[in-house]
């Protein structure tokens, strides 16, 4: 198979998906509730496929806190809508970009640094999953200090702090998702709670996602792509 492959093409690329992920060395981490990305997105996928009724990580009826700005961190953003979630917000250590490229610090033809909207950012906006966010579903410049939990050791708040350009912290600016149904956060990996009542808080986290706020999605089950589309967290 692999010589018949090299045989009649240029190049192969082998595509199985990015499951490994980098831990979060906060301090808390180790609390119920603070979840990867690579172990939620999966779980939804199989709901869509039919292999599960619901996910035992689904976001419903939760406050969730995604750590990272990334790709991995909006399809979390976008899976935790559909399920249901309380509020969504997404934390990014990096400042908001501005509409267009700084051809000074950006010139082409590297590719710019702009803001942008993805389909699950759109969606958090029209809905108003994060009413406290910078933008969208985001809390831009804002970098995780570590995780406080209650007395049965579930995560319960997640602590921040505002970072410059060199993601030095800006001093005066600490402060916490609060401990409360009435949530402002801003800090680093992607949640999502699992266990407790309507108000309490988890997380799920990949290198690119936090959130904040306490709005509720009318959205109470995922919606799944038509059979044969690929998904995060599906290779």
């Amino acid at each position: 198979m692999a010589d018949d492959l090299r045989t009649r093409h240029d190049a192969v690329v082998i595509a199985t998906g990015a499951t490994e992920w980098r831990e979060l060395h906060a301090p808390g981490r180790e609390l119920t509730g603070i979840q990867q990305a690579m172990e939620y997105l999966p779980l939804a996928n199989r709901v869509c496929e039919g292999d599960l009724e619901r996910s035992p990580m689904s976001a419903a009826g939760k406050h969730v806190v995604i750590v990272g700005g990334g790709d991995t961190g909006a399809d979390c953003l976008g899976t935790a809508i559909r399920e249901g979630a309380a509020s969504v917000t997404q934390l990014d250590i990096y400042a908001q970009p501005g509409a267009e490229r700084d051809e000074d610090t950006d010139p082409w033809p590297t590719y710019p640094k702009i803001y942008r909207l993805s389909a699950a950012h759109e969606e958090a906006r029209d809905l108003g999953v994060a009413p406290a966010a910078d933008a969208d579903a985001r809390l831009f410049a804002a970098s995780t200090l570590r995780f406080t939990g209650d007395g049965s050791g579930h995560v319960r708040a997640l602590h921040l702090v505002e970072v410059d350009a060199e993601r030095r912290p800006v001093e005066g600016t600490a402060r916490m998702l609060p401990p409360t149904s009435s949530c402002s956060p801003s800090a680093s990996p992607v949640p999502t709670g699992t266990t407790g009542s309507p108000n309490s808080w988890g997380w799920r986290w990949s290198r690119a996602a936090r959130s904040r706020g306490t709005r509720v999605s009318r959205r109470t089950s995922p919606v799944c792509s038509p059979p044969g589309t690929p998904r995060a967290g599906s290779r």
